[in-house]
């Protein structure tokens, strides 16, 4: 055996690391070790899970939520490289064995791995993403389907990791969070086989990307009114930025993007195919609407008393704590090509091009005709603006920045698609643009 490092460094156990699996959820619930009694811990961001209108089908239980809050623990479990092994492949089990020693094992061949050794970090918080229900895994997150439901079931194949990524916040400020492929197992360990992508650095250290890879993208101009999307880039295991490989599990890499790094903006999306998650900073949801002034833009717009141009009936926006269930006789419906909203109405079926399809009597546009329904995941929209816009074909309605941004963000899409989909239920975008402009009638009388 080869050593590369200081071989007397001491390896911390369990208890000294702080074991995600140890600490509890990362929801905001214990303080922080400077927090006062009663005051709130120090908050580094929250994640939430495109595809989701607020709420898991199933409800949000646990670990399994459309949205997680991750704030500062009562004790650092972070950890950082500490020491590099060339072993020989009997040694890797013993190696491995130790649970109280995070490390990391790149596989080179049958007679040759890597081992890097990490240590306790006494600066960093460390939370962990993946479809695994073990203890270490802080977010559990399963695929989620165009439509806005969940794979779920043994049939169901997944395309997310068990232990697909980890984000280390700094303990002090500005509270940096960066975000790393792959995540510790119950042993401690992060395993990249033989087939999987790796290399040696030029500074002589090692590093690799996950099977099915984990892409970042940092929206251009921050996650505001003036937001533009970003550039896709993939995210290594020692969280080193690369393009996009040929297509999602290729073995060969991209090339390395010197000037960009791991460290998430606000806005910033992280797809781990199957599932894309928003990180959103504490500074950036003090700008973002709140639940009530959802609310009130929704009694707004029902005060308005809109109407049935055809039917002349008065329509309204359900309420959110109703759910989408069936449409009610006064949900707004909406010809999805033209942004006319009606009442519902059983004619100008054209059963020829499909059952939604529908010919608008007010424009003659043939189209999806579908029911409107207030987007009511806070965290999703870029500003507070009015609810003016839907999206297509899915009817999801938000404010026309909201619907713009979105409409012309292409989101990773099996091995190397990308679609443009609502956040709010994660169906594909159809039409020239993605959303269409409202067009209500105002009453008569």
């Amino acid at each position: 055996m080869v050593l590369e490092g200081n071989p007397e460094v001491g390896s911390p156990r369990t208890s000294d690391l702080g074991h995600p699996g140890n600490q509890g959820s990362c929801v905001l619930s214990s303080p922080g070790e400077d927090a006062q009694p009663g005051e709130e811990p120090i908050k580094y961001g929250e994640l939430i899970v495109l595809g989701y209108n607020g709420c898991l089908a199933s409800g949000d239980k646990g670990r399994r939520r459309s949205r997680l809050a991750l704030s500062r623990r009562p004790h650092a479990n972070g950890v950082k490289p500490d020491v590099m092994h060339h072993i020989s492949t009997p040694l890797v089990s013993k190696a491995l064995s130790n649970r109280g020693q995070h490390s990391i094992s790149y596989t080179l061949s049958r007679s040759h791995s890597v081992i890097v050794e990490y240590t306790h970090d006494s600066d960093t918080d460390m939370f962990q993403i993946g479809r695994s229900t073990e203890n270490m895994i802080d977010f559990v997150v399963t695929d989620t389907s165009p439509g806005g439901g969940a794979a779920e079931g043994p049939s169901a194949q997944s395309t997310i990791s068990r232990y697909a990524c980890r984000i280390l916040c700094d303990r002090r400020p500005p509270y940096t969070a960066r975000i790393y492929a792959a995540g510790f197992d119950a042993s401690s360990n992060i395993f990249l086989g033989e087939r999987a992508a790796k290399w040696r650095t030029p500074d002589g250290l090692m590093d690799g990307l996950t099977t099915n890879g984990v892409l970042v993208m940092h929206p251009a101009g921050g996650f505001s009114e003036d937001s533009a999307p970003g550039v896709w880039r993939e995210i290594s295991v020692c969280g080193n930025v690369y393009t996009l490989r040929d297509s999602r599990s290729a073995q060969q890499r991209g090339k390395l993007v010197e000037n960009e790094s791991n460290v998430l903006q606000d806005g910033s999306l992280i797809d781990l195919c199957g599932a894309t998650l928003l990180w959103r900073t504490p500074a950036g949801l003090l700008r973002a609407p709140t639940l009530k002034q959802l609310e009130a833009q929704r009694q707004e717009a029902n005060a308005a008393r809109p109407q049935c141009p055809v039917g002349l009936s008065t329509l309204a926006f359900p309420s959110p704590a109703r759910g989408r269930t069936a449409p009610d006789k006064q949900q707004p419906w909406v010809y999805v090509r033209c942004g006319h909203v009606h009442g519902y109405h059983g004619w100008g079926c054209r059963r020829e091009r499909g059952p939604q399809e529908r010919e608008c009597p007010l424009c003659r546009l043939v189209g999806p005709y579908v029911p409107l329904w207030l987007g009511q995941e806070a965290g999703l929209c870029l500003d507070p603006g009015p609810p003016s816009h839907a999206f297509a074909p899915c009817g999801h309605v938000c404010s026309e920045k909201t619907a713009r941004y979105w409409a012309q963000t292409p989101l990773p899409h099996g091995t190397h698609a990308f679609h443009a989909a609502c956040p709010f239920c994660g169906a594909w975008l159809t039409g020239e643009h993605g959303c269409v402009r409202l067009i209500f009638q105002g009453p008569l009388d």
